[in-house]
C-alpha cells in the first residue's frame, strides 16, 4: 500500500513544483512632435493602467508624477533638457527610459 502512494504522490508533487512564470516589466517611448507617448506592459502581454509613470530630470526633480491610463500609456509634453522616465510596478519591476532612448515611431 505504501509503494502505491509513493507512486501517487511523485508525480504530484512534480506538478507541484514547476516555476512560475516570469513577467518581466516593458515600458516604450516614442516622440510625436513635441509630445512623447509611453506604453507599459508585462513580457506576458498584460498591460499595466494604473501603475505609476514618472519624468525626472537628471537632477532628480520630478517633472511630472502620473500614472498610466486604462490603455496603459501616458502621453506628455517633452521637457525641455535631460530626463528618464521612470516605469514603477513595485520592486523588481522598474523601467527607465532615456530621453536619448526616445526617437520617433
Amino acid at each position: 500500500m505504501k509503494q502505491s502512494l509513493r507512486r501517487l504522490a511523485l508525480p504530484l508533487l512534480a506538478l507541484a513544483a514547476t516555476p512560475a512564470l516570469a513577467h518581466n516589466p516593458m515600458c516604450e517611448c516614442t516622440e510625436t512632435g513635441e509630445q512623447v507617448t509611453c506604453k507599459g506592459g508585462f513580457s506576458d502581454g498584460s498591460g499595466a493602467p494604473g501603475v505609476t509613470l514618472d519624468v525626472i530630470g537628471y537632477d532628480e526633480q520630478v517633472l511630472l508624477a502620473s500614472k498610466l491610463g486604462d490603455d496603459s500609456t501616458l502621453t506628455f509634453k517633452r521637457p525641455d533638457g535631460e530626463f528618464y522616465v521612470l516605469f514603477d510596478a513595485g520592486p523588481g519591476h522598474v523601467v527607465e527610459v532615456d530621453h536619448a532612448d526616445i526617437g520617433a515611431p
